[in-house]
């Protein structure tokens, strides 16, 4: 086997990390607007969220797209101040 390490962004982290993250960042109210799903909306926590994530393919891949683009893409990029556009 070599070294080199999965490409998969998600390797290594589990569904329960995934959804923790995604409710400090967002907490469960926006977290229920970007994913309508009633785990989110009526009553959420995290392991009636984590049940029906896992037995739910197509809400688990809208969870781990948002953890990849709110989460995940945020730590890769450098935080770098914005410049304000010249108009030469």
């Amino acid at each position: 086997m070599s070294g080199a390490g999965s490409n998969d962004p998600l390797h290594g982290v589990t569904l329960e990390k995934i959804v923790t993250a995604l409710v400090e960042r967002h907490g469960w109210p926006e977290l229920g607007e970007r994913i309508s799903i009633r785990c989110f909306t009526s009553d959420p926590s995290l392991k009636s969220s984590l049940k029906f994530l896992r037995r739910t393919p197509w809400a688990r891949k809208k969870v781990e797209n948002l953890y990849l683009s709110s989460v995940v893409n945020r730590k890769r990029r450098p935080t770098q101040p914005r410049r304000p556009k010249s108009s030469d």
